[in-house]
């Protein structure tokens, strides 16, 4: 099932640019051209007001609302909550002789977007012909600040070309925008308080309708062209209407500073929230845009010297794979350990903004590797979420910590029980996630103070969810579904099983190793949590005794108890016209085959790469590469990276092949409902796994660098014990050096190395392992 291409954007190695307006693209540029800095998003539309079709969408993470849903079953949730569509801070309004700017019914030409990676700043330029014959060119210019993560700017640069005159501009904070997925606004305004016309500011307060989560937002603006201004305010908004005088030929610039403060639950009152919100907007008094861009400027210079993939010879991929960083930097950089990384970011309301287990599977590797505050920022919400994952574990009548299979804010919010009951692997996960970050990053402080309660906790709900087959005599999990989706309810899913057994291992490699090196700590853990040393006792035996379904004459390890015998069907055969499946195939349908939605077996293959041969590792890949779909954004880079270690390089670059550029290009049609965040990290896998052939999984960096045919070179930088290593891959070697930190021993092809600032070079074996 070849995916293509829908090809728009100029080709740049350090920007995403747009000629031209296409209305039928409208929604997929808003994604691609999304902002965000962690704390809030906004997706690129058009401030002025669009007519078309639009998501204006505006995202703070963490803010949510709560809906109820029907359950007749014990164990089956009764509510979920999902991100929600907030303020529209941008909210601007353009009129020259009473017509108002909008791209959908106005006359432009020149049209214009760019969304540049070295400063972190989206601009749009048009110009505007006016019905009544007056020509002015404009500039839309925005951005979500870095370094302070409440505040937004925004500037309006105005050049008249064939008239001088009067400009009306409305300009505020608007609450009454629709949340689409719900087709309502879900805002009440509180407070307001509105400016004046020598204050040009103002400022409201509003609450989710549901969950009572509030958002203050205050605005300034500046102008020297300001001619007039009026106050304005209606139910849930609050602005400002100005004219602008403009001199023919002559910029006019027009500048808004905005800045909004969350408050989640916090149980502070409206007067408290109210008085705080306010303390924070006086600093816009003392902060100019031009500022804001400096620091902007700055902080992403550090970011592409320590994180930067070049690529030559490739210059789509080039674009790509920066395109991937720069999303995954504005996404996330781990100021606010209550956060966590949505499916979409916040670029868009599909998948309600909620967290997957993706974010330790296929985002924590690149936050460990490019910032490790980040990494560990992550696994502190699944700390303070831990509560939450006790209650959900009573609920399916279990003990210890059952985390959720799609999360805001640590309760589950999936409304499909087969999702949200039967995948078990979000703990096993967080696990592994706790297990790298520590080998890694040797973290441990979080590790012995926070870690260690969550592995004891989900190791307690693995024992309580598994059962002894009858037969088989071994431990194992029935009635489960494993990453595979399309496969419901089976048992001893080999995923669920495999990592569950590496869990209880890794929880008692933390507990004794806490024992002996921190024993006063872990005395008080265990009186805390009421943990004797018979549960230790009984992980240990069912590691031992966990069922890993396996033909040992095929060394082929079986999806789940009896999948070699389901109903094969040949998906080469199956109509493109069928894709997706979900919605052209009866539900019940999708499950009776031995097709794959996503990697299974081979995805804990790669996470636990250096457990397995290499013979193991191509068995299984040549058994179940035929068998995926691929109805996952997922799945490709999975299959890249373990092509190129078995040495199918063909094959790892077909699967790559739209790796970096899964939203630019629109492959899956649905770049329109935001951008896959957690597919952009695999990307970034994709690279450094699959062709710079990083395994680390074990006791020190592995190396078994590869090229593709089209590139000439490329070169990456990661973090590795607070050293910063450049890997340059040529034709012909591979060149590792220190940039900055202590020298690191890593293996290359086998070899130890001592990396330095010297740096050492070593022979391309492009045709690892043959």
């Amino acid at each position: 099932m070849p995916k293509a291409a829908d090809r728009y954007l100029q080709v740049d190695p350090w920007a995403v640019i747009e000629e031209g307006f296409d209305p039928a693209r409208s929604r997929v540029s808003e994604s691609i051209f999304s902002l965000s800095n962690e704390y809030m998003g906004v997706r690129g539309y058009a401030e002025e007001g669009y007519g078309g079709d639009t998501l204006l969408g505006s995202y703070f993470n963490g803010l949510f609302e709560q809906m109820e849903i029907a359950a007749h079953y014990k164990g089956i949730i009764r509510s979920l909550r999902y991100m929600v569509n907030s303020v529209d801070w941008l909210y601007t309004r353009l009129t020259v002789d009473g017509e108002t700017l909008d791209l959908s019914e106005s006359k432009f030409t020149d049209y214009r977007r760019k969304l540049d990676f070295r400063t972190g700043l989206y601009t749009r330029e048009l110009t505007w012909h006016t019905n009544s014959g007056k020509i002015l060119k404009l500039r839309f210019e925005r951005l979500v600040s870095m370094t302070r993560a409440q505040v937004g700017g925004q500037r309006i640069t105005l050049v008249p070309v064939n008239f001088s005159g009067t400009v009306q501009l409305r300009t505020g904070l608007d609450f009454s925008i629709l949340h689409e997925d719900q087709g309502k606004n879900l805002w009440r305004v509180i407070r307001k308080a509105p400016g004046s016309e020598k204050d040009l500011a103002g400022s409201l307060l509003g609450a989710t309708l549901t969950t009572g989560n509030r958002l203050y937002s205050a605005f300034a603006v500046h102008s020297d062209q300001i001619a007039n201004a009026v106050p304005e305010e209606e139910e849930k908004y609050i602005g400002l209407a100005l004219e602008l005088q403009l001199e023919q030929g002559k910029e006019a610039v027009f500048d808004k500073l905005v800045s909004n403060v969350t408050d989640k639950q916090t149980g502070r009152s409206d007067e408290e929230v109210w008085t705080s919100g306010s303390e924070a907007a006086d600093a816009l008094n003392s902060l100019t845009l031009d500022e804001l861009m400096e620091e902007q400027r700055t902080y992403w210079a550090h970011v592409w010297e320590t994180s930067d993939i070049q690529i030559e010879g490739d210059p789509d991929n080039q674009q790509g794979i920066r395109f991937c960083i720069f999303q995954l930097v504005q996404t996330y950089h781990g100021d606010h350990p209550g956060f966590n990384i949505g499916a979409k970011g916040l670029t868009g309301e599909a998948y309600r903004g909620l967290a997957f287990w993706d974010t330790e599977s296929y985002c924590l590797p690149f936050y460990i590797f490019n910032n490790p505050k980040a990494a560990k920022s992550l696994l502190e919400f699944r700390y303070q979420s831990l509560p939450q994952a006790l209650e959900r574990a009573k609920e399916v009548d279990c003990e210890g910590a059952f985390y959720p299979i799609a999360t805001i804010d640590g309760t589950e919010s999936c409304d499909l029980w087969q999702h949200s009951n039967l995948q078990l692997h979000v703990g096993t996960a967080i696990a592994y996630g706790l297990w790298r970050y520590e080998k890694i990053v040797g973290d441990k402080p979080f590790l012995y103070e926070k870690g260690a309660e969550m592995l004891l906790q989900i190791s307690r709900f693995y024992r309580t969810r598994g059962q002894w087959g009858q037969k088989s005599g071994q431990f194992g999990y029935y009635g489960v579904m494993g990453p595979d989706e399309f496969q419901l309810m089976v048992n001893n899913n080999a995923y669920t099983n495999y990592m569950a057994k590496k869990l209880f291992e890794y929880t008692l490699e933390v507990a004794e190793e806490m024992k002996r090196e921190v024993p006063q700590q872990w005395a008080e853990l265990a009186e805390r949590l009421g943990l004797q040393e018979e549960e230790l006792s009984e992980w240990r035996r069912l590691a031992d005794h966990m069922k890993i379904p396996k033909d040992d004459s095929t060394g082929v390890y079986e999806e789940h108890d009896g999948f070699f015998d389901m109903p094969h069907i040949e998906i080469q055969d199956i109509p493109v016209t069928d894709f997706p499946l979900y919605s052209n195939w009866s539900y019940d349908r999708i499950y009776r085959y031995d097709m794959i939605k996503q990697p299974d077996v081979l995805m804990f293959l790669l996470l636990h790469n250096q457990s397995f041969s290499l013979e193991e590792k191509r068995a299984n890949y040549e058994f179940y590469e035929p068998k995926t779909i691929h109805e996952s954004s997922l799945s490709p880079s999975v299959h890249s990276i373990l092509a190129a270690e078995i040495g199918r390089h063909e094959e790892a670059y077909k699967f790559f092949e739209f790796a970096t550029r899964l939203d630019l290009d629109n492959y899956n049609r649905n770049t329109r409902e935001g951008l896959h965040t957690t597919s952009i990290a695999a990307a970034w896998m994709n690279i450094v796994y699959g062709f710079g052939g990083m395994r680390s999984d074990g006791p020190e960096l592995l190396f078994q660098p590869t090229i593709p045919e089209p590139w000439s070179s490329y070169s990456f930088r990661i973090t590795y014990r607070d050293t910063v290593i450049a890997v340059q891959v040529t034709k012909d070697e591979v060149r590792m050096q220190a940039l900055e930190g202590e020298a690191v021993a890593v293996q290359v092809y086998g070899q130890s190395c001592r990396v330095d600032a010297a740096g050492v070079t070593v022979a391309l074996k492009s045709g690892q392992p043959g």
